[in-house]
């Protein structure tokens, strides 16, 4: 596996007390070193995604045996970005809690809407 994606259905999990089959989301990073953890979330939900990103790297941390030196995310990747406009404020939160870029961004239903982020835009968006 060269990349673990943890995304909304891992919380529609852990919401209906399914804690073994999230236990195995989590292994597989445990189990197969990937070279990138992406935590894949919604830019619609604003800040509730900072609190998803927390508890998601929270459970990386839980489900890891090594806690000293823990396996976190590498980066995010934010879905639905085309919906939000100028509104970006809990995408730089979400990069700021921890400490990781925002990769790529979804802009459609198809993996060629996968977009990588373009700062410039989005600094220039928020300084008008």
């Amino acid at each position: 596996i060269d990349a673990f994606f943890g995304e909304s259905e891992c919380w529609r999990l852990r919401s209906h007390n399914q804690m073994p089959k999230i236990f195995c989301l989590f292994q597989l990073v445990t189990d197969n070193e990937p070279d990138l953890v992406l935590f894949v979330g919604e830019a619609l939900v604003g800040n509730d995604g900072v609190d998803q990103l927390t508890e998601f790297n929270a459970s990386l941390k839980k489900y890891q045996q090594d806690k000293q030196n823990p396996r976190l995310i590498d980066g995010i990747f934010l879905t639905k970005f085309d919906t939000i406009d100028e509104k970006v404020g809990a995408a730089l939160s979400m990069v700021y809690v921890s400490g990781q870029p925002v990769l790529f961004v979804g802009v459609g239903q198809t993996y060629t809407d996968v977009r990588r982020l373009n700062v410039k835009s989005v600094v220039a968006s928020l300084m008008k």
